[in-house]
């Protein structure tokens, strides 16, 4: 039970993240944020350093939002998003400014996981 409330919770919050960053989002970005949430939740679990944990997490983050890409935009054709025109982007479904973006978000992301485990421990 703790995971499906965790993979919830990540979703709706990724979704409330769009929704706040560009107006808008889409039924699959809330599958795609509860599977970055699930797995930044088993990073945070790590016995790592906080600056290893948050790198962790935003390489997570993107990898999930590129092969999420991949599917939706790319093979699906949905055009949920294009990052084509940023700098340095991989087939316009990632790039470094969001890679950073993530990161900084990583931060108050993993304290988030902290007191969620303490609620279900």
């Amino acid at each position: 039970m703790e995971f499906v409330l965790v993979y919830v919770l990540g979703g709706l919050l990724y979704g409330l993240l769009e929704l706040l960053w560009r107006g808008w989002t889409h039924w699959t970005m809330l599958l795609c944020g509860g599977a970055c949430f699930t797995l930044i939740y088993l990073i945070s679990g790590l016995a790592i350093p906080l600056p290893r944990k948050w790198l962790l997490c935003a390489a997570a983050v993107t990898t999930v939002e590129f092969f999420t890409g991949c599917l939706v935009n790319l093979r699906l054709g949905w055009h949920i998003w294009d990052y084509s025109s940023l700098p340095l982007n991989l087939l316009g479904q990632v790039c470094p400014q969001f890679l950073l973006l993530w990161l900084a978000l990583a931060v108050p992301g993993v304290e988030l996981c902290r007191l969620l485990r303490q609620l279900f421990r």
